[in-house]
């Protein structure tokens, strides 16, 4: 391992380029490769056996790409396959994401917080463990949301068809008297625009991708893994499906020309423990 290899990022699709745009931020100099899968998006509909499959194929590709550090830019991956990718990939740091719970709690002035994830996150055991241990006597309500994901990946950020999908959604977390959200998936801050005018200027709207930029960084800065490199790092950007299918949303999303190459990834992991 050499600090000059690239930083490895998957998820299910385009949800992780908003942890990406924050690393990309707080490490401009680091190279990185991401990984969409978009073949198989959304990840929050399927069982976790299929999540963690995918997920060490990913990894073990984004690993025999040169990555230093795999990034999990998936709530519903590292909700449902983290340990597993530990525990296959134990020569190389993993890091998971969470919804920000924890920072919600201290935000919350009603004592009531909502968490916006998808159904396999919101189902999850991290879930229980996150509330159980950092809420305390806050209320968490926790709404599994569907159709949140295709629309980011469909690149509709606002209009009706996004107002439509967020109302049966928020209303509930309204009539709770919910006055901090947190977004449990990395599409959704794409759609955070359209929550905070749903919900209302004093209402904050909150996601965890500054945290696993921060945590990246610590990680990389404790291995002695930070590039050396003083350039603007490059960016490779890689899907499981169709170029034609990603690439104008990849652009649109991160708000840049950027390059899509389809690279299925189907071959089988081998046990590295």
């Amino acid at each position: 391992m050499t600090c000059n290899q690239p930083i490895g990022v998957f998820d299910s699709g385009m949800g992780g380029l908003s942890v990406l745009s924050q690393m990309r931020a707080l490490l401009p100099h680091e190279d990185v490769l991401y990984y969409a899968d978009n073949a198989y998006c959304p990840y929050g509909l399927r069982s976790q056996a299929e999540i963690q499959h995918r997920s060490r194929l990913i990894a073990h590709f984004l690993i025999d790409c040169g990555a230093k550090v795999v990034v999990v830019a998936c709530n519903t991956a590292s909700a449902m396959a983290i340990d597993d990718l530990r525990g296959h990939f134990p020569s190389i740091d993993i890091i998971g994401l969470e919804p920000a719970v924890k920072p919600a709690v201290k935000l919350t002035r009603s004592g009531k917080v909502g968490v916006l994830a998808t159904p396999r996150t919101v189902a999850g055991e991290r879930m229980r463990w996150l509330i159980e241990t950092h809420a305390g006597g806050i209320e968490v309500h926790t709404v599994a949301a569907s159709g949140l994901v295709e629309l980011v990946e469909a690149g509709e950020l606002t209009g009706t068809r996004v107002k439509e999908a967020l109302s049966p959604l928020l209303d509930p977390m309204i009539e709770a008297g919910v006055d901090v959200i947190v977004l449990g998936c990395t599409h959704y801050p794409f759609l955070r625009t359209e929550i905070e005018a749903y919900m209302g200027s004093d209402v904050p709207v909150i996601d965890s991708g500054l945290a696993i930029a921060l945590r990246t960084r610590h990680v990389l800065n404790e291995s002695g893994l930070l590039t050396t490199d003083l350039g603007v790092g490059n960016l490779a950007l890689m899907t499981s499906a169709s170029v034609a299918e990603v690439e104008p949303v990849a652009q649109l999303l991160l708000g840049e020309t950027v390059t899509v190459a389809s690279i299925p990834v189907t071959s089988l992991v081998l046990d590295r423990r």
